[in-house]
């Protein structure tokens, strides 16, 4: 069971497999070796030991400890080969698919792959490889020898062999057709937890924590019981080729033996060969106890060329003109997406968002605000129409170019564990601590982050020791000091305190006077300031203009935005 697209993906590995193989083969030599001397101290009693004997015991011994040593770091050589050149292939991928790779594959398996699944392959050059080479090698080598101390008994050793390769193919059918389920329900039930896990807030807060812990259990079940299938067909094969191995060196012995009293054999030559018949068998019995594992490596293998073999877009991409020179303008026409095929989630949108301007999207939620920053930021693909950034179609630029150039700040800006330091480097990695904290400053959060310990304050994971407003103004921080020629904020203002609001559209406001500025808001009392505003419904622009000729046309917008007034002038007389 050699799969050639996994050795040609892993060439280098190659090398480490023949030491292997050669080292394996250089100990079962010195096995003979030691066999050969053995049987003729055991021939020559009671006469006394022979010095020499002795000594070329010891050699030989020397030699198989050595060759066995040097085996194991072969294997182990090939096994850390193996898990860097995969991991590192999957990495390039994910790369190379960008920031929209999850459309095509989860998170979560991704991570099942180039972990557990890694793992699972290491088995499979590290041991089976090698080890399916060598158990073709060895009853070969031993054939050649014994065949000099009797035809007949070597013969019949030999001819038992292939018993333990038959049963290990009656078996790879059903079981690569099993491991495949078994790997199938493996990553369900990663993805299940994982969701699980992130959403476990939000399943105590409905109180549908149970439910989806009588799911989890059930996942489980199914899981469990297909553990179960393959611990009992990797059970019962692996008695099948115990009785085999064990029944095939038996009857070498005993065809040994009744050579030896028929005088064709003497005993030196009897003992040989009951010496060395297991070893016949033991390199198939080995091989066939690293099939099991071997298998489930391959059906891991299958799943990462799924991965690896994902669709890329074909592009030049050829980098967009730098910011210095003349800054960032992007043009978007007649663009179209559907997630389905079917319903529109976006229909003939045209717009401009010119360098230093300042342009708002605006409309209910669904409307499709948030995939056109999707689709300029390359996280969505498969969109009709035209983006182009200075001229450029935006799908022909690099995803580094476009990271570089333009930077998005979400409502769920991730922010990891460690220090305040730390989250700000991500945006300029040669920031200067004065740097750092004049971006604190602007977003109102210096004297903060200087109470608790400075820019060498600790955040728990997803900064969790964080209110939300100040979690939205360090990720604000962050993106100033990335300084890019174009700033995307997609509800950047939601889910936070008033306070919080203000401060951060004061910054959006500011920065707007020197950079592109692309606001989607639901909130239209955050846009009135926009130099242009593009009221969508159900995937179209149903108008734009300014503030004060939306408002004057006393339509969607104008109706949204008085609506919106209502609502917060009602909701302050409700706190008074």
């Amino acid at each position: 069971m050699i799969k050639t697209k996994l050795i040609k993906l892993l060439a280098d590995s190659k090398k480490y497999i023949a030491y292997n193989i050669f080292w394996q083969w250089a100990a079962l030599i010195s096995q003979i070796i030691i066999v050969y001397i053995i049987a003729n101290i055991i021939a020559k009693l009671p006469a006394p030991l022979n010095y020499m004997d002795v000594v070329k015991l010891l050699a030989a011994l020397a030699v198989r400890f050595v060759s066995d040593r040097l085996a194991s770091m072969a294997s182990y050589r090939a096994s850390i080969d193996v898990k860097r050149v995969l991991r590192e292939k999957i990495f390039d991928k994910l790369l190379r698919l960008g920031s929209s790779y999850n459309e095509q594959i989860a998170t979560s398996q991704v991570v099942q792959l180039a972990t557990e699944g890694v793992e699972q392959l290491e088995t499979y050059f590290g041991k089976y490889i090698p080890q399916l080479f060598y158990s073709l090698l060895a009853p070969v080598t031993l054939f050649a020898v014994l065949a000099f101390v009797s035809v007949k008994a070597a013969a019949v050793l030999l001819i038992c062999v292939p018993l333990i390769p038959v049963s290990i193919v009656a078996v790879q059918k059903f079981a690569k057709k099993l491991l495949n389920k078994y790997w199938g329900i493996y990553t369900e039930l990663g993805d299940s937890f994982l969701e699980n896990l992130q959403g476990l807030t939000t399943l105590k807060i409905y109180k549908a924590d149970e439910m989806k812990a009588g799911q989890m259990d059930e996942e489980a079940q199914r899981f469990r019981n297909v553990t179960m299938k393959v611990l009992t067909m990797q059970l019962n094969s692996t008695s099948v080729m115990d009785i085999m191995a064990y029944g095939g060196a038996a009857t070498g012995m005993v065809v040994a033996v009744s050579e030896y009293y028929t005088g064709n054999i003497d005993a030196a030559g009897t003992v040989m060969i009951v010496f060395l018949a297991a070893e016949f068998f033991l390199p198939l019995r080995l091989l066939g106890s690293f099939f099991h594992i071997a298998m489930n490596g391959m059906a891991a293998s299958d799943r990462i060329f799924e991965l690896l073999d994902m669709h890329e877009d074909d592009n030049s991409e050829t980098a967009v003109i730098n910011v210095a020179d003349e800054g960032i303008e992007i043009d978007i026409s007649n663009l179209s997406f559907s997630y389905d095929g079917e319903r529109n989630v976006l229909e003939n949108i045209s717009f401009e968002l010119k360098n230093g301007s300042f342009v708002s999207l605006v409309g209910e939620s669904g409307c499709g605000k948030s995939t056109i920053a999707g689709i300029l930021m390359k996280r969505v693909t498969g969109w009709k129409g035209s983006v182009t950034v200075n001229g450029q179609d935006i799908r022909n630029i690099s995803d580094i170019d476009i990271m570089k150039n333009i930077t998005l700040v979400s409502h769920d800006s991730y922010l990891f564990k460690g220090t305040v330091r730390d989250n700000l480097m991500m945006g300029s990695p040669m920031a200067s601590d004065d740097m750092m904290t004049a971006a604190l400053r602007r977003v109102n959060l210096a004297d903060f982050v200087e109470s608790e310990g400075g820019l060498d304050m600790q955040l728990n994971e997803r900064a969790s020791n964080l209110s939300g407003g100040q979690k939205q103004r360090l990720a604000m921080a962050r993106a100033l000091l990335k300084d890019s020629g174009v700033y995307i904020f997609d509800e950047a203002t939601s889910n936070i305190d008033i306070e919080s609001e203000e401060m951060i559209m004061s910054v959006i406001r500011e920065l707007a006077k020197t950079k592109s500025v692309l606001l989607i808001s639901h909130r239209l009392a955050n846009v009135v300031n926009s130099d242009d505003i593009y009221m969508l419904k159900d995937g179209v622009i149903v108008e734009s203009g300014t503030h004060d000729e939306l408002t004057a046309n006393k339509k969607a917008y104008a109706d949204m935005y008085e609506n919106q007034m209502k609502l917060e002038k009602y909701k302050e007389e409700a706190v008074l």
